[in-house]
């Protein structure tokens, strides 16, 4: 088992570095770790389900035992934008009309995850995966905002080193350390050079700009009896050096941290079969100037208080039921919703970042084989959500309104080996 980890784990950490990334999101952080947190609605805080625990809640792992995941999510955005009304001077082309965002179509991304039992109340992991991330490839020029064919990729990889401690029996506590490595691109943003920004030459199609950073996560839980348990989680601000091909775009001279988020969640299991579980989360999008600054800001792209997304803090609630059909068969489901993290008013510049969907139905299922090896499976649709922005573009740039619209698909499948029985 440590040989194949050993073996993958350079593997899986190259791939995640270059396949192209996008996700199904709560605003553009997953919406769940792993494939059997993602076939529950993403809920998992208070009942782990393998070796990925580490990216929800570290004490998890304590339950894990000695395991091995590795998984591959396959996942399709459709995402559109629409501009209206818009009346720039003769001259100028008409802007007005849908435009499809989707030349890139298809995303995969992989995951892996290890734990292993190293006393009976310590455990070590790590859980390499994807923390997020956000897409958008328009087929045609908007010119509103450049001359080229307009689009973004944000992509954020966590590595996670984990660390479990058992109390006692019934509280557990654990800390990971998020290592973290973001790229960031874009395309067809001309118009924001020159006067717009303190760096023109850094605004846009400057290829890959690469962050890297670093950042914690701990959480606890604890069993109040056979039946309940709860838990709690905290992953700080994750702190990334500053995408310096993009230092002319983004607040701060190009930072682009993580936010900070927490959540609290329970387990209640219903007879010998069933479980439901709840969890109620906190994605800290406001906290980070170049994601949270408004579109109307005076000040120049680049600078603290230059233009942003303008995304605000959002809460996000996952429900989710296991239910062991047999001894090899589990299926799931679940429902996830949470907010849009930006107002109408902010659709213009989200025509890059069109993060409008907040409703995510979630199956999934794991099929026992031998030795304790598995095969997990997940499916989940983000229904088709529309955010109209009435004058959202500024009168500089010949007014008007923005339609964004986004529905997503996502299929993800894992294999899964347990070497010994779970606490």
């Amino acid at each position: 088992m440590k040989w194949i980890a050993i073996r993958v784990l350079p593997v899986v950490i190259a791939s995640l570095l270059i396949v192209n990334s996008a996700f199904a999101t709560d605003g553009y952080f997953l919406t769940g770790y792993g494939t059997k947190q993602q076939g529950q609605g993403g809920a998992g805080v208070a009942k782990p389900g393998d070796s990925l625990a580490g990216a929800t809640n570290p004490a998890g792992l304590i339950l894990i035992g000695n395991r091995f995941d590795i998984g591959l999510t396959l996942f399709r955005p459709v995402r559109n934008g629409t501009i209206s009304g818009n009346t720039l001077p003769p001259g100028y082309p008409d802007v007005n009309g849908t435009y499809d965002g989707n030349r890139v179509k298809n995303f995969e991304l992989p995951e892996l995850g290890y734990s292993l039992q190293y006393r009976p109340n310590l455990a070590l992991g790590v859980a390499i995966y994807g923390n997020g991330g956000l897409n958008t490839s328009y087929t045609t020029p908007i010119f509103l905002l450049g001359t080229t064919r307009g689009g973004v990729n944000i992509e954020q990889v966590f590595i996670s080193p984990t660390l479990a401690y058992k109390a006692d029996a019934h509280n557990y506590f654990g800390i990971a350390a998020n290592i973290a490595i973001q790229l960031f691109a874009d395309e067809g943003l001309q118009n924001f050079e020159s006067a717009a920004s303190i760096d023109p030459a850094h605004v846009s199609n400057n290829g890959n700009s690469y962050g890297t950073g670093g950042g914690v996560r701990v959480g606890w839980l604890g069993e109040l009896n056979k039946a309940v348990s709860v838990g709690a989680t905290y992953q700080s601000r994750t702190w990334v050096s500053k995408f310096n091909r993009y230092s002319g775009l983004f607040a701060e001279h190009g930072g682009f941290d993580v936010p900070a988020n927490f959540a609290g969640g329970a387990s209640v299991k219903l007879g010998s079969k069933a479980t439901l579980l709840f969890d109620e989360e906190r994605i800290l999008y406001g906290s980070v100037k170049s994601i949270a600054n408004p579109l109307a800001s005076t000040s120049p792209l680049g600078t603290d208080s230059g233009p942003g997304f303008g995304w605000h803090d959002i809460n996000v609630s996952k429900a989710g039921i296991d239910y062991d059909v047999n001894p090899s068969l589990t299926l799931r489901g679940g429902y996830n919703h949470g907010g849009v993290p930006f107002d109408s008013s902010q659709a213009f510049f989200n025509l890059l970042a069109p993060a409008v969907t907040k409703d995510h139905l979630h199956a999934g299922a794991t099929v026992g084989l031998k030795d304790g090896k598995e095969i997990s499976f997940a499916y989940i649709h983000a229904f088709n959500n529309t955010v109209n922005g009435l004058n959202a573009i500024p009168p500089a740039y010949g007014g008007g309104n923005v339609s964004l619209s986004m529905y997503q698909n996502l299929f993800q499948v894992a294999f899964g080996w347990n070497r010994s029985k779970k606490k």
